[in-house]
């Protein structure tokens, strides 16, 4: 598994008990990328459940 960071741009989103506008400030988030060889088993176990 491989981990790659990505930046978040700043946004508005609502506060759903008060229904309240609320600034979400710009961040750095962790993301994971699967390995080949993980991601290429799930296709082909995919592959032989549908045929």
């Amino acid at each position: 598994m491989k981990t790659y960071s990505i930046k978040r741009k700043p946004r508005t989103g609502t506060n759903p008990k008060t229904l309240q506008k609320v600034k979400i400030p710009a961040k750095a988030v962790v993301k994971f990328r699967v390995a080949k060889a993980a991601r290429d088993a799930v296709v082909k176990a995919k592959k032989v459940v549908i045929a």
